[in-house]
């Protein structure tokens, strides 16, 4: 198993999927309209906007791919 193979590897879905890309839009849209202070709390929330987004967009989340856990579905996660 290459680095690619890996790293494009589906271990997201279901309830697991709707809640990252919930969270990511809404911290998003928190951001987005500056209910946020400038600040520690402000950087927190674009890595949570970021993380959420990206790994519901790609369906891989790298520490679950460490550990071995995978929440996507096994027929449609042929790679």
């Amino acid at each position: 198993m290459n680095l690619k193979e890996v790293l494009t590897q589906q271990n997201v879905g279901g309830y697991d999927l709707l809640l990252r890309a919930l969270i990511g839009s809404v911290a998003i849209v928190t951001l987005a309209m500056d209910l946020i202070e400038p600040g520690l709390w402000k950087w927190i929330t674009a890595l949570v906007a970021f993380t959420g987004l990206f790994t519901g967009m790609t369906r891989h989340c790298t520490p679950y791919l460490l550990i071995g856990f995978n929440t996507a579905d096994r027929n449609n996660n042929q790679k």
